[in-house]
This record gives C-alpha cells, structure tokens and sequence, in this order.
C-alpha cells in the first residue's frame, strides 16, 4: 500500500461524519411541519376508524361518533384542497416558458 492511498482513506475517513444525514430531532423547516401535518392527519382518520368501529360494537357514543366523523371529512376536504391547490401551481409551472 503506498504512501497516496492510506492518506486518501484517512481523509476520506475523517471526512465521512460530516456527510451523514442530521438527526430527526434536529430538522426544522417546512419538512418537519409538512410531517407533523401528515401525522396529525393520519391520527385523525385513525381515531374517526376507532370511533366507527366502536359505535357498530355498541361501546361509543353516538354522538362521539358524529363528531369523529365530521373531524374526519373535514381533515379529508382539507388535504383535497390542498392537494388541488399544488396541482394547480405544478400546472402552472408546466405553463411557464423558459
């Protein structure tokens, strides 16, 4: 092995820590919102789910149920509307001309 390599490996060995991705806890921005939005989104429909499945069992109330329903829509509507809405602005990216 000469002399090239073995300090062509120490510095790639050095430098490699600072190539690794960032820890979860530490990113911040519109990707962390966007995955809190997601989560929050998907734990609604999921308790909507429980809700449902509980009331067909005889274990909810009826009214819990409407309630949880009318949660679930409107998360539903929400993310439609958002996502017709980024539609719509990729669209009219396409319409651009360069």
């Amino acid at each position: 092995m000469d002399v090239q390599s073995s300090l062509a490996s120490l510095t790639y060995t050095r430098a490699k820590p600072a190539t690794q991705p960032a820890p979860q806890a530490a990113v911040t921005g519109a990707g962390s919102g966007l995955s809190a939005l997601i989560g929050s989104f998907a734990d609604t429909l999921k308790a909507g789910e429980e809700s449902a499945k509980s009331a067909m069992t005889g274990g909810a109330d009826p009214h819990a149920l409407v309630q949880a329903l009318a949660s679930s829509e409107l998360a539903v509507e929400t993310a439609v509307t958002v996502r017709d809405k980024v539609v719509e602005a990729y669209q009219e990216i396409l319409r651009m001309q360069v």
